[in-house]
């Protein structure tokens, strides 16, 4: 049973930091994609950011560039998402995933398991 849990959501002031950790469980990680993605209410839900399963390769969603940092420990089967100058903007419930391949994608269709989510709010 493969298994998603994200943990580090808050509520946190225009400009602060948060750091999002989303463990994996039930079978190895080290070989696949996995990305953040965040839902705001009546929106689609959308991406934020990917890495390679080497941690070589990232990908970021334009508005979060050198703001939000993706990075992995295939050791520890988790991948973080660290979030720095936060906007009200960002405020959205954020999902990790995990795609079973090695290639990155941006798309949340091609992803094959889920977190449940964290909500990050930022207040103005």
């Amino acid at each position: 049973q493969v298994q998603l849990v994200e943990s580090g959501g808050g509520l946190v002031q225009t400009g602060g930091s948060l750091r999002l950790s989303c463990a994996a469980s039930g079978r190895t990680f080290s070989n696949y994609a996995m990305g953040w993605f965040r839902q705001a209410p009546g929106k689609e839900r959308e991406f934020v950011a990917a890495i390679s399963w080497s941690g070589g390769s990232t990908y970021d969603k334009d508005s979060v560039k050198g703001r939000f940092t993706i990075s992995r420990d295939n050791a520890k089967n988790t991948v973080y998402l660290q979030m720095n100058s936060l906007k009200p903007e960002d405020t959205a419930v954020y999902y990790c995933a995990v795609r079973l391949s090695t290639g990155v994608r941006i798309t949340p269709q091609l992803y094959d398991y889920w977190g449940q989510g964290t909500q990050v709010t930022v207040s103005s």
